[in-house]
């Protein structure tokens, strides 16, 4: 699935976040914020295509995974590097930002 957001579960989630640089949007379905963030996400998911993975996070059907970090505020986007929090965003938020901030992950 090169250049594609890879859905992720409370099954799955320590697993595909455990290495490299993961950034993960955690979002609802119901959320019109989250709806605007979808595309620039996607557009990450084929910039960033074997050099970070790009992901996505059902709050509502993963309510496990969002409460473990705390996620009370969508959308929100965590960027992970080798299974650690690196950066996180509230909102919506530019694809100049998230670019800069796995620009920094990656380095």
């Amino acid at each position: 699935m090169a250049g594609q957001a890879v859905e992720l579960t409370d099954a799955n989630f320590k697993t595909e976040t455990a290495q490299g640089v993961v950034l993960v949007d955690f979002w609802a379905e119901w959320c019109p914020p989250c709806r605007m963030v979808t595309p620039i996400v996607e557009e990450l998911a084929a910039d960033y295509a074997g050099k970070a993975k790009v992901a996505k996070l059902d709050t509502d059907a993963n309510r496990k995974t969002s409460a473990d970090f705390g996620i009370t505020a969508i959308p929100t986007i965590v960027i992970f590097k080798d299974g650690e929090v690196a950066k996180r965003f509230t909102g919506v938020t530019s694809k100049a930002d998230l670019r800069k901030a796995l620009d920094e992950a990656l380095a």
